[in-house]
């Protein structure tokens, strides 16, 4: 273990503490896991927060921005490592390549492969890799290799590893991520798929990889050749009412201009959620069942209450088939208060029609998906034959293809 010392300060009951949270609710699950989070000291990988926010379970600590205040490099939360470390389950001895630098998570790392394992971290970022370097060699793991370098390409010298963990979120799978790994090697991305991101590891087999396990997360996007960003459609015109849409917007979205015309149409489903329920299933049964899914945003300062979406930010929403009208999922407290009932309203000439399909959605999960297992998700290769994919949705990337299929219930 680190050769940091553990005494009774501070940070140590701090960082005792986040560790007990995370194995009390489920994100800690391993001895070796547990271990590492509470030897190696997180607030010293972390100098840009204070010790409390160093230590906070569920918030990242951001540590670049650009000069709009967008966030281009983190420290994960330590619910996030902590999951991440748990599905790319590292043993000692084990060769690991980190893509998305930033000093603490190479430190849990090093430590699981041991004295006989090997860890390389890269990042596109110099500015990035140089922290991670300084950081590193100031704790005792000048062993991990720091490597400057775009990871959508094959690391030169690197051969062949056991586990790639991907700490940058990432829209599709280059090549280079499966050819690196050895076969039934390991490989953990936070990937969206439809706007939406997941923690997903998976496993190499034959021709393609195969999940097993996939959580809801957030993380900072890739830059470089991986990066891809989402297609914007502002529906008034304007950018009060923006739909984001992951695999291109509507072949004609002017078709969409005159939705706003029309009254808003609202019903309520009598679908209800507890106030701390998941929603992983519901969102991908969404994403998975409507071939017109997308985000909706509202623009707080520009909104003129032509859509009442719960959370203005971030609202699932949908274009139905024709490309005239849109939906969007809403909610409103039950009276115990201790739950939230979903509504769906709709803009356009089919706007009762479509609200209803919408809310037939919603009653399908809850009647078939609802506390069942997260899709399957399986990468195969661009080019791959339709006849050798299965699945529910398939999504058409760049360099994959990948197929979202319900285990049998």
């Amino acid at each position: 273990m680190t050769h940091t010392s553990v005494g009774p300060d501070a940070a140590t009951r701090l960082r005792n503490s986040v560790v007990d949270t995370l194995r009390a609710e489920g994100w800690i699950s391993s001895p070796e896991v547990e271990a590492v989070m509470r030897a190696v000291p997180r607030h010293e990988f972390a100098p840009e927060a204070s010790l409390e926010d160093a230590y906070e379970p569920y918030a990242a600590v951001v540590t670049k921005t650009d000069e709009y205040g967008v966030q281009l490099s983190s420290v994960s939360a330590p619910q996030i490592q902590a999951l991440m470390l748990e599905q790319a389950q590292v043993r000692p001895g084990m060769r690991v390549l980190e893509i998305g630098s930033g000093g603490l998570n190479a430190a849990y790392l090093a430590e699981l492969v041991g004295e006989g394992g090997e860890v390389t971290t890269v990042d596109i970022d110099s500015v990035v890799t140089d922290r991670a370097r300084r950081l590193l060699d100031a704790h005792g793991y000048s062993r991990v290799e720091v490597v400057t370098a775009d990871a959508a390409e094959p690391i030169p010298g690197l051969g062949l590893v056991d586990v790639v963990l991907v700490t940058v979120g990432a829209w599709d799978i280059p090549p280079a991520w499966i050819t690196q790994l050895t076969s039934g090697g390991r490989l953990v991305v936070p990937l969206r798929m439809r706007g939406l991101t997941r923690s997903v590891a998976f496993t190499r087999d034959a021709g393609h990889l195969t999940s097993t396990s996939a959580k809801i997360c957030g993380f900072v996007p890739m830059q470089g050749a991986g990066a891809h960003k989402e297609e914007l459609l502002l529906v008034t015109g304007t950018p009060e009412i923006g739909l984001r849409f992951d695999d291109g917007i509507p072949s004609d979205p002017s078709l969409l201009d005159n939705a706003v015309t029309t009254p808003r149409f609202e019903m309520w489903t009598g679908v209800t959620i507890g106030l701390r329920e998941l929603l992983d299933t519901l969102q991908m049964h969404l994403a998975i069942t409507l071939p017109g899914f997308c985000i909706m945003a509202v623009d707080p300062d520009l909104d003129t209450g032509i859509v009442a979406p719960a959370n203005k930010g971030f609202t699932l929403a949908a274009v139905d088939e024709e490309g005239r009208s849109f939906a969007y999922l809403t909610t409103r407290r039950t009276e115990d208060n201790q739950h939230v009932e979903y509504g769906v309203h709709a803009l356009g000439p089919r706007a009762e029609q479509f609200a209803d399909t919408v809310a037939g959605t919603l009653r399908d999960w809850q009647a078939h998906r609802r506390g069942g297992p997260s899709p399957v998700i399986r990468v195969y290769p661009a080019g791959t034959p339709d006849d050798q994919i299965t699945g529910d949705r398939v999504i058409d990337k760049v360099h994959s293809r990948i197929s979202l299929s319900w285990p049998p219930a």
